[in-house]
Protein backbone atom coordinates (compact mmCIF):
# COMPACT_ATOMS: atom_id res chain seq x y z
CA UNK A 1 0.00 0.00 0.00
CA UNK A 2 1.79 3.37 -1.12
CA UNK A 3 0.23 6.37 0.46
CA UNK A 4 0.88 9.16 -1.71
CA UNK A 5 -2.19 11.41 -1.20
CA UNK A 6 -3.36 13.39 1.71
CA UNK A 7 -6.57 15.28 2.49
CA UNK A 8 -6.74 18.20 4.75
CA UNK A 9 -10.53 19.69 6.17
CA UNK A 10 -10.52 22.95 6.89
CA UNK A 11 -13.64 24.23 6.27
CA UNK A 12 -15.12 24.71 9.52
CA UNK A 13 -16.95 27.42 10.43
CA UNK A 14 -14.82 28.97 13.40
CA UNK A 15 -11.67 27.05 12.07
CA UNK A 16 -10.83 27.84 8.89
CA UNK A 17 -8.74 30.73 9.66
CA UNK A 18 -6.38 28.34 12.01
CA UNK A 19 -4.41 27.06 9.62
CA UNK A 20 -3.46 30.55 8.54
CA UNK A 21 -1.89 31.50 11.57
CA UNK A 22 1.85 31.89 11.93
CA UNK A 23 4.19 30.10 14.98
CA UNK A 24 7.61 29.69 14.83
CA UNK A 25 9.29 26.70 14.08
CA UNK A 26 12.23 24.33 16.18
CA UNK A 27 14.36 25.59 14.17
CA UNK A 28 13.36 29.28 14.91
CA UNK A 29 11.93 30.07 11.65
CA UNK A 30 8.22 32.08 11.18
CA UNK A 31 6.04 29.29 9.37
CA UNK A 32 1.97 28.84 9.00
CA UNK A 33 0.15 26.45 11.06
CA UNK A 34 -0.42 24.74 7.47
CA UNK A 35 3.01 24.42 6.35
CA UNK A 36 4.53 23.17 9.14
CA UNK A 37 1.70 20.65 8.28
CA UNK A 38 2.76 20.81 4.55
CA UNK A 39 6.28 20.18 5.87
CA UNK A 40 5.52 16.95 7.36
CA UNK A 41 3.43 15.10 5.55
CA UNK A 42 5.31 16.26 2.44
CA UNK A 43 8.58 14.52 3.75
CA UNK A 44 6.84 11.38 4.92
CA UNK A 45 5.64 10.70 0.99
CA UNK A 46 2.83 12.56 0.18
CA UNK A 47 2.57 14.02 -2.97
CA UNK A 48 -0.64 15.33 -3.55
CA UNK A 49 -3.21 17.39 -1.14
CA UNK A 50 -6.64 18.12 -1.14
CA UNK A 51 -7.64 20.68 1.21
CA UNK A 52 -11.60 21.01 1.62
CA UNK A 53 -11.72 25.03 2.81
CA UNK A 54 -15.07 27.26 2.88
CA UNK A 55 -16.24 29.16 -0.46
CA UNK A 56 -13.70 31.97 -1.49
CA UNK A 57 -10.88 31.03 1.08
CA UNK A 58 -8.22 29.13 -1.29
CA UNK A 59 -5.89 32.24 -1.95
CA UNK A 60 -4.82 32.59 1.24
CA UNK A 61 -3.95 28.74 1.88
CA UNK A 62 -2.06 28.84 -1.36
CA UNK A 63 0.04 31.88 0.34
CA UNK A 64 0.09 29.87 3.80
CA UNK A 65 1.59 26.94 1.80
CA UNK A 66 4.25 28.61 0.54
CA UNK A 67 6.84 26.05 -1.07
CA UNK A 68 4.10 23.51 -1.22
CA UNK A 69 1.19 25.49 -3.42
CA UNK A 70 1.61 23.51 -6.33
CA UNK A 71 0.72 20.37 -4.69
CA UNK A 72 -2.31 21.31 -3.71
CA UNK A 73 -5.89 21.12 -4.87
CA UNK A 74 -8.91 23.22 -3.34
CA UNK A 75 -12.60 21.57 -2.92
CA UNK A 76 -15.18 24.08 -1.50
CA UNK A 77 -17.80 22.85 0.94
CA UNK A 78 -20.72 24.59 -0.34
CA UNK A 79 -24.08 23.94 1.85
CA UNK A 80 -22.30 21.97 4.39
CA UNK A 81 -23.59 19.31 5.64
CA UNK A 82 -20.84 18.37 8.47
CA UNK A 83 -17.39 16.59 8.71
CA UNK A 84 -18.15 13.19 6.92
CA UNK A 85 -19.54 15.31 4.08
CA UNK A 86 -16.29 17.63 3.82
CA UNK A 87 -14.24 14.95 3.54
CA UNK A 88 -16.68 12.71 0.74
CA UNK A 89 -16.21 16.37 -1.39
CA UNK A 90 -12.70 14.54 -2.19
CA UNK A 91 -14.03 11.28 -3.49
CA UNK A 92 -13.13 11.74 -6.88
CA UNK A 93 -9.58 12.80 -5.87
CA UNK A 94 -8.75 10.32 -3.76
CA UNK A 95 -10.06 7.81 -6.38
CA UNK A 96 -9.18 3.59 -5.74
CA UNK A 97 -5.86 5.05 -3.44
CA UNK A 98 -5.62 4.93 0.40
CA UNK A 99 -5.00 8.27 1.63
CA UNK A 100 -3.72 10.11 4.56
CA UNK A 101 -6.40 12.48 6.19
CA UNK A 102 -5.77 15.34 8.58
CA UNK A 103 -7.67 18.46 10.69
CA UNK A 104 -6.34 21.51 10.20
CA UNK A 105 -7.08 23.00 13.57
CA UNK A 106 -4.13 20.41 15.30
CA UNK A 107 -0.62 20.73 14.93
CA UNK A 108 1.18 17.12 15.55
CA UNK A 109 4.85 17.10 17.23
CA UNK A 110 6.70 13.92 17.31
CA UNK A 111 8.99 12.27 20.02
CA UNK A 112 11.03 9.82 17.78
CA UNK A 113 12.99 10.61 14.67
CA UNK A 114 9.74 9.60 12.33
CA UNK A 115 7.45 12.66 12.13
CA UNK A 116 3.67 11.58 13.32
CA UNK A 117 2.41 11.32 9.43
CA UNK A 118 4.98 9.04 8.60
CA UNK A 119 4.82 7.28 11.85
CA UNK A 120 0.72 6.31 10.64
CA UNK A 121 1.52 5.71 6.50
CA UNK A 122 4.51 3.72 7.94
CA UNK A 123 2.05 1.26 10.03
CA UNK A 124 -0.64 1.66 7.03
CA UNK A 125 2.14 0.60 4.65
CA UNK A 126 3.21 -2.28 7.31
CA UNK A 127 -0.20 -4.28 7.73
CA UNK A 128 -2.04 -3.11 4.49
CA UNK A 129 -5.16 -1.77 6.06
CA UNK A 130 -6.88 1.79 7.29
CA UNK A 131 -5.00 2.91 10.51
CA UNK A 132 -5.86 5.88 12.76
CA UNK A 133 -3.54 7.56 14.80
CA UNK A 134 -4.51 7.67 18.84
CA UNK A 135 -3.52 9.22 21.89
CA UNK A 136 -4.44 8.18 25.52
CA UNK A 137 -6.99 10.35 27.03
CA UNK A 138 -8.03 11.27 30.12
CA UNK A 139 -11.97 10.26 30.77
CA UNK A 140 -13.09 13.88 31.44
CA UNK A 141 -12.00 14.55 28.34
CA UNK A 142 -13.31 12.22 26.32
CA UNK A 143 -16.30 14.36 25.03
CA UNK A 144 -14.49 16.15 22.96
CA UNK A 145 -12.94 13.60 21.09
CA UNK A 146 -13.73 10.08 19.06
CA UNK A 147 -12.81 7.68 20.74
CA UNK A 148 -12.12 3.76 19.71
CA UNK A 149 -12.37 0.25 21.54
CA UNK A 150 -10.36 -2.56 20.80
CA UNK A 151 -8.21 -5.02 21.59
CA UNK A 152 -4.06 -4.83 21.56
CA UNK A 153 -2.28 -6.77 18.83
CA UNK A 154 0.07 -9.48 20.15
CA UNK A 155 3.67 -8.62 20.15
CA UNK A 156 2.76 -4.12 19.21
CA UNK A 157 2.89 -2.11 22.40
CA UNK A 158 1.03 0.63 20.29
CA UNK A 159 -1.42 -0.98 18.01
CA UNK A 160 -4.72 -2.32 18.40
CA UNK A 161 -7.68 -3.97 16.36
CA UNK A 162 -10.31 -1.89 16.40
CA UNK A 163 -13.96 -3.14 17.26
CA UNK A 164 -16.23 0.00 17.67
CA UNK A 165 -16.05 4.02 17.28
CA UNK A 166 -17.46 6.32 19.21
CA UNK A 167 -18.26 10.40 18.21
CA UNK A 168 -17.70 12.41 21.87
CA UNK A 169 -18.63 9.41 24.12
CA UNK A 170 -20.03 10.28 27.55
CA UNK A 171 -17.42 9.08 30.18
CA UNK A 172 -20.00 6.50 31.48
CA UNK A 173 -20.37 5.37 27.97
CA UNK A 174 -16.58 5.16 27.19
CA UNK A 175 -16.50 2.83 30.67
CA UNK A 176 -19.20 0.91 29.33
CA UNK A 177 -18.28 0.26 25.55
CA UNK A 178 -14.52 1.57 25.28
CA UNK A 179 -12.15 0.22 27.79
CA UNK A 180 -9.18 -1.08 26.06
CA UNK A 181 -6.69 -3.93 28.44
CA UNK A 182 -3.81 -2.49 29.31
CA UNK A 183 -4.59 1.22 29.21
CA UNK A 184 -4.62 3.10 32.64
CA UNK A 185 -7.53 3.38 34.74
CA UNK A 186 -9.51 6.42 33.67
CA UNK A 187 -8.00 6.41 29.80
CA UNK A 188 -9.27 6.23 27.04
CA UNK A 189 -8.11 5.41 23.22
CA UNK A 190 -8.62 8.98 21.33
CA UNK A 191 -8.44 9.95 17.88
CA UNK A 192 -5.75 12.06 17.43
CA UNK A 193 -6.95 13.85 14.49
CA UNK A 194 -4.99 11.74 11.61
CA UNK A 195 -5.38 9.17 9.63
CA UNK A 196 -4.59 6.36 6.61
CA UNK A 197 -8.00 5.52 4.95
CA UNK A 198 -8.89 2.76 2.86
CA UNK A 199 -11.43 4.37 -0.02
CA UNK A 200 -13.95 1.72 1.60
CA UNK A 201 -14.36 4.67 3.37
CA UNK A 202 -15.70 7.03 0.73
CA UNK A 203 -18.53 4.68 0.28
CA UNK A 204 -19.35 4.19 3.59
CA UNK A 205 -19.47 8.13 3.76
CA UNK A 206 -21.86 7.93 0.84
CA UNK A 207 -24.34 5.97 2.14
CA UNK A 208 -24.25 7.61 5.60
CA UNK A 209 -24.78 11.08 3.84
CA UNK A 210 -27.73 9.16 1.34
CA UNK A 211 -29.41 7.87 4.45
CA UNK A 212 -29.25 10.86 6.30
CA UNK A 213 -32.27 13.39 6.77
CA UNK A 214 -32.79 17.00 4.71
CA UNK A 215 -30.39 18.84 5.71
CA UNK A 216 -28.55 16.73 8.59
CA UNK A 217 -24.94 16.81 9.04
CA UNK A 218 -22.58 13.36 9.23
CA UNK A 219 -19.51 13.04 11.02
CA UNK A 220 -16.61 10.47 10.21
CA UNK A 221 -16.73 8.43 13.14
CA UNK A 222 -19.88 6.35 12.32
CA UNK A 223 -18.44 5.42 9.16
CA UNK A 224 -15.44 4.41 10.94
CA UNK A 225 -17.42 2.29 12.98
CA UNK A 226 -18.77 0.40 10.09
CA UNK A 227 -15.63 0.31 8.72
CA UNK A 228 -14.62 -1.92 11.82
CA UNK A 229 -17.11 -3.98 11.01
CA UNK A 230 -16.28 -4.31 7.18
CA UNK A 231 -12.07 -5.26 7.13
CA UNK A 232 -9.06 -5.02 9.08
CA UNK A 233 -8.88 -1.41 10.76
CA UNK A 234 -6.29 -0.97 13.33
CA UNK A 235 -5.64 2.24 15.61
CA UNK A 236 -1.80 2.92 16.19
CA UNK A 237 -0.66 4.98 19.67
CA UNK A 238 1.93 7.47 18.01
CA UNK A 239 4.67 8.22 19.93
CA UNK A 240 4.28 12.38 19.79
CA UNK A 241 1.43 14.74 21.06
CA UNK A 242 -1.48 16.38 19.03
CA UNK A 243 -2.10 20.20 19.83
CA UNK A 244 -5.31 21.65 19.30
CA UNK A 245 -5.28 25.56 18.00
CA UNK A 246 -8.59 25.90 18.21
CA UNK A 247 -8.71 25.59 22.26
CA UNK A 248 -8.67 28.29 24.03
CA UNK A 249 -4.89 29.47 24.43
CA UNK A 250 -4.61 26.26 22.05
CA UNK A 251 -2.06 28.43 19.73
CA UNK A 252 0.10 29.34 22.67
CA UNK A 253 0.41 26.20 23.68
CA UNK A 254 1.46 24.56 20.37
CA UNK A 255 3.84 27.42 20.36
CA UNK A 256 5.58 26.58 23.92
CA UNK A 257 5.76 23.01 23.06
CA UNK A 258 7.37 23.88 19.24
CA UNK A 259 9.89 26.33 21.44
CA UNK A 260 10.47 24.30 24.49
CA UNK A 261 11.54 21.16 21.62
CA UNK A 262 13.61 23.22 19.22
CA UNK A 263 16.97 24.67 19.24
CA UNK A 264 15.85 27.14 21.42
CA UNK A 265 14.77 25.66 24.22
CA UNK A 266 16.99 27.43 26.70
CA UNK A 267 15.81 30.94 25.76
CA UNK A 268 12.78 30.13 26.26
CA UNK A 269 12.84 28.52 29.63
CA UNK A 270 15.37 31.91 30.83
CA UNK A 271 12.58 33.66 29.50
CA UNK A 272 9.88 31.94 31.27
CA UNK A 273 11.51 31.73 34.40
CA UNK A 274 11.97 35.62 34.06
CA UNK A 275 8.23 36.13 33.35
CA UNK A 276 7.03 34.34 36.64
CA UNK A 277 10.20 35.21 38.77
CA UNK A 278 8.27 39.39 37.54
CA UNK A 279 4.54 38.53 38.90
Amino acid sequence: MRIRKAVITAAGEHHSSLPLQTLVDRQGEVRTALRLTLDDIVSAGIEEIAIIVRPGQSAPYLSAAGVHASRLVFFEQDNPRGYGDAILRTREFVGEEAFLHLVSDHLYLSKSELNCAAQLIQAASRHQCSVSAIQPTRENEVIYFGTVGGTPVAQHDDLYEVHTVIEKPTPTIAEQRLVVAGQRAGYYLCMFGMHVLTPGVMKLLKQSLDAATAGQSIDLSGSLNQLAQTERYLALEISGRRHNISYKYGLLLAQLALSLSGRDRDLILTELVNLLASR
